[in-house]
C-alpha cells in the first residue's frame, strides 16, 4: 500500500480523542489534594475511569501526567510560601513534600534554581 493510499485510510478512520471530562476532573480532584496527595487508584475509583484511561486522558489535555502537574503545583505554592518568608524546611512541608531536600530536588528542575538562592 501506497504512503498516500495509507494516509487516505488512516484518515477515514480517525481515532477518537481521549476523554476530555476526565482529564478536567481529575484535574479538579488533583486541585483539592495537592498538599496531601491523591493515590492515582483512589482517584481512578472516585472518578469511575481505568487508571491508565486517566493518565492518557491528562497527558493529552495538558500536555504532562497527572504526578507532574502535581509536583508542579506543590513547587508553585511553595514558591509562593518562600516569597511569604516562610522557612525552607516550613515551606516544603506545608506544600506537600516530604522534607526540605525533596523540595529542593524538584525546585531546581522546574525552576531551575535551589530554594535557598530564591529566597528573598
Amino acid at each position: 500500500m501506497s504512503l498516500e493510499r495509507l494516509r487516505v485510510h488512516l484518515g477515514a478512520h480517525p481515532v477518537p480523542p481521549p476523554h476530555r471530562g476526565a482529564a478536567h476532573s481529575l484535574r479538579d480532584l488533583l486541585e483539592s489534594h495537592i498538599v496531601a496527595g491523591l493515590p492515582l487508584r483512589t482517584a481512578a475509583d472516585r472518578l469511575h475511569f481505568a487508571p491508565a484511561h486517566l493518565v492518557r486522558s491528562f497527558r493529552h489535555e495538558f500536555g504532562m501526567t497527572p504526578h507532574q502537574y502535581v509536583i508542579s503545583r506543590r513547587v508553585d505554592r511553595a514558591r509562593r510560601l518562600i516569597l511569604a518568608g516562610q522557612p525552607l524546611s516550613t515551606a516544603a512541608t506545608r506544600s506537600g513534600f516530604y522534607d526540605q531536600p525533596h523540595l529542593t530536588r524538584h525546585f531546581k528542575r522546574i525552576l531551575g534554581v535551589t530554594p535557598a538562592r530564591f529566597a528573598p
